[in-house]
């Protein structure tokens, strides 16, 4: 009998269920194109007044971070809509989100041949967002001028794996992965924690590509 048992598997019933997921929000902006174009305007006149400063880009010029005061009815109009889906992500355990005043620093990325992102996150805030106004080549295929928006998995897994091939299954059966990359386009929007590191792989295309990040926060409303 006990031979038989040892011989027989253990039968088990077992349900994968999924934790602490990362929301993200993937959106294009709709009847954009005046806009968008607008606020390209607005981004190429910032750049011939000022040199820029060096933050996480290499190789590209990344504006001030005051583009709400220079960025025109454009630029608050982005800002809005960036706040309505932040909102729609973030729940705050004692009031909802309309009991909080909600902020946005803004800023312009024009990335030149050559030009990257290194990896990195935007502390002290609750969301970042990336906007793309001109794909530099959209002409060719992304595997052939680069420049990926990519995300990094915030667990760190790799750091603990003694096997840094090993992937583990999400709960839809497929192979999780240690970094992820966005096929943007213009129009893209992308809402994301801004402890998420993040980064933009080196772009090789021959026309400059430009985007607009933006640092979101929230701080409850002081009661008259």
């Amino acid at each position: 009998m006990t031979n038989q048992t040892q011989k027989t598997p253990l039968r088990v019933e077992a349900q994968q269920l999924g934790f602490f997921e990362t929301p993200i929000a993937y959106c294009r902006l709709k009847d954009s194109d005046s806009l968008i174009q607008e606020l390209e305007k607005r981004v190429r006149q910032n750049q011939q007044r000022s040199t820029g400063l060096q933050r996480s880009n290499f190789g590209g010029w990344h504006s001030d971070t005051d583009m709400l005061q220079w960025g025109g009815d454009a630029a608050s109009k982005l800002a809005e809509s960036a706040i309505n889906v932040a909102k729609r992500m973030t729940h705050f355990q004692e009031a909802k989100p309309a009991s909080y005043d909600w902020r946005v620093r803004m800023w312009a990325n024009i990335t030149p041949p050559g030009g990257m992102n290194h990896i990195h996150a935007h502390p002290g805030n609750l969301w970042a967002a990336v906007l793309y106004l001109d794909m530099g080549d959209e002409t060719e295929s992304p595997e052939e001028v680069g420049g990926a928006f990519y995300i990094e998995d915030p667990r760190f897994p790799m750091a603990a794996m003694h096997n840094t091939a090993v992937r583990m299954m999400g709960i839809d059966s497929q192979p999780q992965q240690y970094e992820v990359e966005f096929k943007l386009a213009r129009g893209n929007l992308v809402v994301f924690p801004a402890w998420l590191r993040h980064g933009v792989r080196p772009y090789t295309g021959r026309r400059e590509r430009i985007s607009i990040a933006m640092n979101i926060d929230a701080q409850r409303k002081i009661q008259a």
